[in-house]
């Protein structure tokens, strides 16, 4: 070091020592704090309650999946079924594609943990895709106890079909019993279908004006769904005209997700059910394919198209059907046969005629 008249002192040996303890002192600390993981300090409590966020809101079993393959901690909570009880619809958004014994164990899993969504899901895969009808049913029936309201569609679906059984398995009134209690829960199918049971007096007493008022009410809570799930100034596309009842131009309200993964399973298996004499419901939508030959009703007009529910039968007809439909007399006309009337029975009324 220079002073004013030129010296050069150098520090004392004092100095130094104080000098390299500082330096010392300071890697020490520097090490110690790159050798601490605050993540390892974090309690499991918080932790949890962090991959239950993300599993409620999960878009898509990726984003759960991507944690789980993170790091050994993250792994073991993030199968904890406090985690997968909760787990999105979305979350479990398996595609036929893709679907492996590890995407099967992976929805059970869930299942046990005591998730709704998951019983629903691999109830209907396994009930129509895999043709585990017992099984199926019984995680149906599972996730109908915990009033899940698809899964009590579902059921009525199944009741109303004899599905999985014969001809004179069918309980018409649990089929009422079953889609009243879904209608509960604001299902949309299931109030259409209640709707139409009443006006037809299907299972039911007829009652002609409850049943129009049951209609009523599943075209406002769709057009209450469909506006409550889409931004502002994004409903100027694809129509649906199930709505024109109250004029209105809105996008059609999708269907749940199982219902997508069994359109994709069947297409992939379409010329085996063919040969089997296996017809898929009609409307595009829906996915469930016929358990026996001519389980499902055919259309009273035509003859051609066939139905699950009375409830896909409505929205074919105003979707897509009614611009096809042509009396029988016609297909006589042409020289064209008509497909047998099958054992299924009953014929399926257009709404509104």
């Amino acid at each position: 070091m220079h002073t004013r008249s030129g010296l050069k002192l150098s520090k004392s040996p004092l100095a130094r020592h104080d000098g390299q303890t500082a330096g010392a002192s300071r890697k020490r600390v520097c090490a110690s704090v790159k050798a601490v993981d605050f993540f390892d300090g974090l309690p499991d409590d918080l932790v949890l309650l962090i991959l239950s966020k993300l599993s409620s809101t999960a878009s898509s079993p990726s984003d759960l999946i991507n944690l789980l393959l993170t790091c050994r901690r993250f792994n073991g909570l993030g199968t904890h079924p406090m985690v997968l009880s909760i787990i999105s619809a979305k979350g479990l958004s398996v595609r036929a594609t893709t679907w492996s014994e590890s995407a099967h164990q992976f929805l059970k899993r869930c299942a046990d943990a005591g998730s709704l969504e998951a019983c629903y899901t691999l109830g209907m895969i396994r009930f129509y895709c895999l043709e585990n009808r017992g099984s199926g049913a019984a995680m149906m029936a599972k996730a109908a106890l915990g009033s899940h309201s698809a899964a009590l569609y579902s059921l009525a679906v199944i009741q109303f079909n004899g599905s999985g059984g014969s001809k004179n398995e069918k309980d018409l009134r649990a089929g009422v019993a079953l889609c009243a209690r879904a209608a509960y829960f604001g299902h949309i199918d299931a109030l259409r279908e209640l709707g139409h049971c009443l006006q037809d007096g299907y299972g039911v007493k007829q009652n002609i004006g409850e049943g129009r008022r049951f209609l009523l009410l599943a075209n406002a809570r769709e057009l209450t769904s469909v506006f409550s799930n889409q931004k502002a100034g994004s409903l100027a596309v694809a129509a649906s005209s199930l709505l024109s009842d109250f004029g209105c131009t809105v996008p059609a309200v999708q269907e749940h997700d199982v219902n997508r993964f069994m359109v994709e399973w069947f297409e992939g298996k379409g010329e085996g059910r063919d040969r089997e004499g296996l017809r898929m419901c009609s409307h595009g939508a829906c996915g469930r394919p016929e358990t026996r030959r001519h389980e499902f009703r055919r259309c009273s007009v035509c003859g051609v198209v066939n139905y699950c529910s009375r409830a896909c039968q409505a929205m074919h007809w105003k979707v897509a059907h009614k611009l096809d439909c042509a009396p029988m007399e016609r297909w006589l006309d042409g020289g064209e046969g008509i497909p047998a009337a099958g054992e299924g029975g009953g014929d399926v009324n257009f709404e509104g005629q």
